[in-house]
């Protein structure tokens, strides 16, 4: 089964910007040490993921009454902005809550991805 993983830029991190180079470091560590733990793992890959930039550089499209409306920003004003994704296949969501466990402290969102055949 696919889980989408979304990481959110707050929880008990501090911004990318604020932390020093020895910090930043160990956070891609934990990056990589994940990478590993999923290769580890029989039955799990990592079918994409990618770092986001901040929420200020993102675009939102809204259709309202069949017209589309593109703005400057996130989709939402809020505290927590999405900062990185997992595109993961693994055999259940207990295997998926497990290495997570690898990452850093950032708040997550796990969905199943749905198989529409």
């Amino acid at each position: 089964m696919k889980y989408l993983v979304l990481l959110m830029a707050d929880g008990e991190l501090p911004s990318w910007s604020g932390m020093s180079q020895e910090e930043q470091g160990v956070m891609i560590e934990q990056f990589e040490e994940f990478g590993r733990a999923c290769e580890a793992r029989d039955g799990v890959e990592i079918l994409g993921g990618e770092a986001l930039g901040a929420g200020d550089t993102a675009t939102t499209v809204r259709t309202r009454g069949g017209e589309r409306v593109v703005t400057d920003g996130p989709y939402a004003e809020a505290v927590e902005q999405l900062g990185g994704f997992y595109l993961l296949e693994a055999p259940d969501l207990d295997v998926v809550l497990e290495l997570l466990t690898v990452l850093p402290a950032y708040d997550m969102q796990v969905s199943p991805v749905v198989d529409p055949y």
